[in-house]
């Protein structure tokens, strides 16, 4: 079996998908419609522009998906379909990329829903106030432990559990800074802030969370072709409604990558497919399932070689 997955913020990279675009016709589609549905050259920006205002999350968000969405129309291009996964599943905004792989979502209207979901989080907290870390070594328990110790008052959460020695804790910036000086004393082999400029997946977003619920109430959405592992609770979903819940926690909710990954490969998966910009979740994934085989989609020759794997 296998499960296509698409990558969340911190992959993109200028340049990314720009050799998709030249050799495939329809992967340079993908970028023209989301340039057209923002109403201005995302494109240009991806593969001319400057990494500051990439990363910028109202940028970074939407550009990472139509990266991923322009592999997928590559890989259809020669043959090889969604029929191809038994799953999808994204980390955190890769969610939605993998729902619009999934035929669940229009690529117009996913390009415009992260474009909000990028501007509300980045509003909900003031800039300086909130910051994420990145604690190496520790479990999830662990780094529970960490983050209810460095609270003292404030918001300190296991935000993502990305592999079994990586959680990312997330709240205000004090606390989080207090997580970084007790996760070392606790043996974490590393503890370090991240260059992010929200406190993502804490309760200190849940002001964007109201702003995605009433965006997607107005978006069409169809169940997926194949069943998505939702980040929120590691487990299947096909339903709509459900996936349009599960999208509103998911802002406040921790991204459980690692169960995700369990939860397949205890279905049977054996192959991941990382499609888009970066090796990131494919370096998770061999730390959580070690004998499962990962690939990643995002060049012409990734393209070509896993066309190939399938004939």
């Amino acid at each position: 079996m296998r499960a296509f997955v698409f990558p969340g913020q911190g992959a993109q990279t200028i340049g990314m998908g720009r050799a998709l675009a030249e050799a495939y016709p329809d992967a340079r589609a993908a970028f023209d419609e989301v340039d057209e549905a923002l109403g201005e050259s995302l494109s240009s920006l991806i593969w001319e522009g400057d990494a500051e205002t990439l990363t910028r999350t109202r940028n970074a968000q939407p550009a990472l998906m139509v990266t991923s969405i322009a592999a997928m129309r590559a890989l259809k291009a020669e043959g090889v379909t969604l029929a191809a996964a038994d799953f999808v599943a994204g980390h955190s905004l890769g969610e939605y990329s993998a729902l619009c792989a999934a035929g669940a979502l229009s690529l117009a209207d996913t390009a415009r829903l992260l474009r909000i979901r990028g501007d509300a989080m980045q509003a909900a907290v003031p800039v300086g106030e909130g910051a994420m870390a990145a604690l190496l070594g520790l479990d999830l328990a662990a780094a529970e432990a960490v983050a209810a110790e460095a609270a003292e008052g404030d918001v300190c959460e296991a935000a993502n559990d990305n592999d079994p020695a990586q959680v990312v804790v997330s709240g205000h910036r004090a606390a989080v800074e207090r997580a970084v000086g007790i996760a070392k004393e606790k043996g974490a082999k590393r503890a370090l802030m991240l260059p992010v400029s929200a406190p993502f997946h804490s309760a200190l977003m849940q002001p964007a969370a109201e702003a995605m619920e009433a965006a997607l109430a107005d978006v069409a959405m169809a169940a997926p072709q194949v069943p998505l592992i939702a980040n929120v609770t590691a487990a299947p979903v096909t339903d709509p409604a459900e996936i349009r819940r599960l999208l509103v926690a998911q802002v406040t909710g921790r991204v459980r990558w690692r169960e995700s990954v369990e939860t397949m490969a205890g279905r049977g998966v054996g192959a991941f497919w990382e499609i888009g910009a970066g090796k990131a979740l494919s370096g998770m994934i061999r730390r959580i399932a070690k004998e499962a085989e990962t690939r990643a989609v995002g060049t012409p020759e990734d393209v070509a070689a896993a066309a190939e794997s399938l004939g």
